[in-house]
């Protein structure tokens, strides 16, 4: 790595660790990027499930090239017809179940998450708002309140206060679910918990959640910004397991790899933003059209090509080829989100470092520093995921 670069980097860019991974990256293509000196690392984690069409995508590249050729930003979000912004979004709801059919483009996961806490707030006119333990919905103030308690807390308490009426429930404990009551605004949940280390629902427990929160009137929000756009083997995580949530939070892969997220519920609900106050939810960037461009060429490129119809069978192939291996405890999957689990922060740790060393990309979970994730593009062929997994044993066998 070139040195000077490297400490510029240390010195005048914000770091969110002591310890950042410090790989110079030169370009990237399919499931690879590349060091100015050439070595390949397989991007296992998709920029944590982000390039779900794989790195440079050619359908994406051009897509945002004919856009900034023609415009970028004109104004702030929601008062002018932008063709991408405006495809995208009849796409969206005629691909997401019904009533799921309004959508709020911002730029970010965690704005979707704010925008979906105003909007139920708004609409219910209550104040309590549920999340589950071992969540992570984000970052700023909103989206850090609703990470579960007590296990949050090693995130969340040098930034108190944080919005009041707040409580967590347990992850598919059906008994929690009596703690929803007719004071509660909404139930934030992701129906696979991805930083919890991939928890799958119980069967039945999200339609048991669902059903909780219509005898008392609260709105459940599905954060997808994880698991959707195909991750989970739908295009959407809420068909797979079949509950239509009121609001859907969506981001990551969702703009193809350019900053782009959304809040989606009904036109009913939705509207109820545009009054008292008036501009009840605004942002400038948000649905930026270059973003609206790429994200609409993804989600085409996923459609078109028959991505998500793979991604099952590929997910199963990744789980038969490392199950056997003797320190691999445990593999949990939803489709291409797999977490391998290894028992031992130690082991974890040595992993990691190998991983480097041998041109892999992975990452640990933010409640489970037990085990590794592989979410690779969605485009990954059978030949890539068998050789990225001779490489993973090998360094296994080094453990």
């Amino acid at each position: 790595m070139n040195d000077i670069l490297r400490n510029q980097f240390l010195r005048h860019v914000a770091q969110t660790s002591p310890a950042p991974q410090l790989i110079e990256v030169a370009r990237a293509e399919g499931v690879f990027f590349y060091t100015p000196e050439g070595k390949p690392y397989y991007d296992l984690v998709s920029g944590v499930s982000v390039n779900n069409v794989g790195h440079g995508n050619r359908a994406v590249v051009e897509a945002v090239q004919r856009q900034v050729a023609d415009y970028m930003h004109i104004m702030v979000y929601g008062e002018m017809v932008e063709r991408p912004q405006v495809e995208f979004a009849r796409l969206l709801a005629e691909s997401l179940p019904e009533p799921l059919d309004t959508v709020y483009f911002l730029n970010s996961g965690a704005e979707a998450v704010e925008g979906a806490l105003k909007l139920a707030k708004r609409y219910t006119h209550r104040t309590e708002m549920i999340s589950m333990r071992r969540a992570y919905h984000g970052s700023t103030h909103g989206a850090m309140s609703m990470m579960g308690e007590p296990e949050g807390e090693e995130w969340k308490t040098a930034f108190r206060p944080l919005l009041p009426d707040c409580k967590a429930l347990d992850f598919n404990s059906f008994e929690d679910l009596e703690k929803i009551t007719e004071r509660t605004a909404c139930v934030l949940c992701e129906p696979v918990q991805g930083e919890a280390g991939v928890r799958l629902p119980q069967e039945g427990y999200l339609q048991a959640l669902r059903k909780r929160c219509d005898e008392v009137g609260a709105l459940l929000i599905f954060d997808e910004i994880q698991v959707g756009m195909g991750r989970s083997g739908e295009m959407f995580a809420c068909q797979k397991y079949g509950v239509t949530p009121d609001i859907i939070c969506l981001a990551k892969a969702f703009g193809g790899g350019m900053p782009l997220g959304a809040f989606i519920s009904s036109k009913e609900i939705m509207d109820s933003l545009q009054t008292d106050p008036v501009l009840g939810h605004i942002t400038t960037f948000g649905g930026h059209p270059v973003c609206c461009a790429a994200g609409l060429a993804a989600f085409r490129y996923l459609k078109e090509n028959s991505v998500v119809a793979e991604v099952e069978r590929k997910g199963d192939l990744y789980e038969e080829l490392l199950k056997d291996h003797p320190v691999v405890l445990e593999i949990r999957r939803s489709g291409l989100l797999l977490a391998v689990e290894l028992g031992s922060e130690e082991r974890l740790f040595k992993v990691m470092e190998l991983f480097k060393e041998e041109g892999i990309m992975s990452d640990w979970f933010l409640y489970c520093a037990t085990a590794f994730r592989i979410s690779p593009p969605l485009v990954i062929s059978d030949d890539e995921i068998r050789e990225s997994v001779e490489i993973i044993r090998r360094v296994l066998d080094r453990l």
